[in-house]
């Protein structure tokens, strides 16, 4: 019998309700008992005395069956002036808290509500505080890695920023006004590259005496642009086309003019050619109000009248009288240039115009060319056919060794590779068209906002994980408290049902706290 009382009673928390329905430790219907005790709760809340217990036993918990016998205790003390020599009291606080308790210890109501209130955290609230915590700290993790993703790209988009800049050749401070500082400067530069074309003399020399030897033709001139570069440096296009200097340079302009009306057109009015005949004779001459004679234009033009042709110019007779309506041709005189002047792509210099600029490179590259095969055929063992053919070869020719060739190949192509960089070209496209400059400053500009908006982005996500954390902060105090009321309630319930039998140890299952 003694190990019997020993024995624990091992209850799935889950199942809590149904085996204290099973063993008759409550009824069917308690719901509707316990709704009956909550509405005269809420009533006798409204009328309790000032105590600052009673304060932090009703402030925001659920008043069970334990706390109204709390409050009971307390009534005891605050309303002791009002129990009678029977021991009873006529005060309305304490017998609508004793009504309470007598409905709660009736058919057990109160521990059938306890066993609800445990089930219902054990298995919903802290399951769903819980997954909200996670959810937070989940959060958090993934805002932190999209802030470092933002980070690294706003750094990258800052990174293509500047090694564009650096491409370009600017700081990247004013984008447009650092491009339009380079055009400015563009001319010195070609000037100088001009004058690097000097040191390829010898080449040149070289080249033009093969050309002569092999093909015995002591008249062509080759690479002319580059021998024209290489003796008067980078000059005007007009004076490579005459050969002489300009005594006036008029550049175009720089700037894209907006489209306006032309203002030489010949402004007709309202002229109108009228299909009926013009009477012969018919006075032409504009009167004035007064009646006195306008001057006349003089147009170059004889009117004559003519009884048959009607009115004529010239041995052209325009048909006044005829049906068919008249046609006047308009011819306009060009515009003759003088001398000495160079106008329009005339007025660029041979680097700066981009056919002559072609030609530039397309000559280099040709003596580079012949340069590689030059050194090709040097470095190859002579035959018998080739030492007799260029024992008749200029001085220039027999002298040549690879190392000389090679050097004016470096010369060559260090002249080709400061003319056709990627900062040269970009430079040519601004110098062609003013709207390049504002398509980079776009382009470039882009970038920037790129990358201000992955820093705002950024901005954005460390609010959001700042608003999990404190949400978690939040919760977490929240769990704590209701894991700790949880506890309270299991530990309620074990010992009621422990007394119902005879003080044996009652085990909850499942709660997992």
């Amino acid at each position: 019998m003694q190990d019997y009382q020993n024995l624990p009673i091992d209850i799935q928390t889950s199942k809590l309700l149904d085996w204290l329905v099973d063993r008759r430790h409550c009824n069917l219907k308690w719901q509707s008992h316990v709704l009956t005790i909550r509405e005269k709760i809420n009533a006798a809340i409204q009328d309790m005395p000032e105590s600052e217990e009673l304060k932090q036993l009703l402030s925001g918990s659920y008043i069970h069956y334990f706390h109204c016998l709390k409050i009971v205790d307390i009534l005891k003390g605050t309303e002791a002036s009002t129990k009678n020599i029977f021991g009873r009291y006529s005060s309305q606080r304490m017998k609508d808290w004793q009504e309470i308790l007598s409905l709660y210890e009736k058919e057990n109501t109160y521990l059938v509500e306890l066993a609800s209130l445990l089930v219902r955290n054990v298995s919903y609230e802290i399951p769903s505080l819980k997954k909200q915590i996670s959810k937070c700290q989940q959060l958090q993790q993934e805002y932190s890695r999209r802030e470092e993703e933002c980070q690294l790209g706003a750094a990258e988009m800052r990174e293509r920023f500047y090694s564009s800049c650096k491409q370009y050749g600017i700081a990247g401070d004013n984008v447009r006004r650092e491009l339009l500082a380079l055009v400015k400067d563009l001319p010195a530069l070609l000037t100088e590259i001009g004058a690097g074309a000097r040191v390829l003399s010898e080449a040149i020399d070289l080249y033009q005496a093969c050309v002569q030897f092999v093909c015995e033709s002591a008249t062509e001139r080759v690479v002319p642009m580059l021998r024209h570069v290489q003796e008067h440096g980078n000059t005007t296009v007009y004076k490579w086309r005459s050969g002489v200097e300009p005594t006036v340079v008029e550049r175009p302009r720089a700037e894209e003019l907006p489209q306006q009306q032309d203002e030489e057109a010949i402004d007709w009015g309202d002229l109108g050619v009228e299909p009926a005949p013009a009477p012969v004779g018919v006075d032409y001459s504009i009167s004035s109000e007064d009646g006195a004679q306008a001057e006349e234009v003089d147009w170059g033009i004889s009117l004559e009248p003519d009884p048959q042709v009607g009115v004529c110019s010239g041995a052209d007779g325009i048909d006044g009288s005829g049906g068919d309506p008249v046609q006047i041709t308009v011819l306009e005189a060009g515009i003759q240039v003088p001398d000495g002047v160079a106008q329009g792509p005339d007025a660029l210099t041979l680097l700066e115009n981009p056919e002559t600029r072609s030609q530039f490179i397309d000559e280099l590259m040709e003596l580079e060319t012949f340069l590689f095969q030059r050194i090709v055929e040097m470095s190859e063992e002579a035959d018998v056919v080739s030492v007799s053919q260029f024992q008749l070869a200029p001085p220039i020719l027999q002298g040549q060794t690879t190392q000389k060739a090679g050097a004016m190949v470096s010369a060559v192509q260090e002249l080709i590779g400061r003319l056709t960089n990627l900062r040269m070209q970009h430079l040519f496209l601004i110098l062609a068209s003013p709207r390049y400059v504002d398509r980079v400053s776009e382009l470039l500009r882009q970038k920037l906002k790129q990358a201000e908006l992955l820093v705002l982005k950024k901005e954005l996500t460390a609010q959001k994980r700042q608003e999990a954390l404190e949400e978690q902060g939040v919760l977490e105090p929240k769990l704590d408290l209701l894991v700790q009321k949880t506890k309270e309630l299991q530990k309620l319930i074990e010992a009621d049902i422990s007394k119902r039998y005879s003080g044996r140890p009652v085990n909850l299952m499942g709660t997992s706290l």
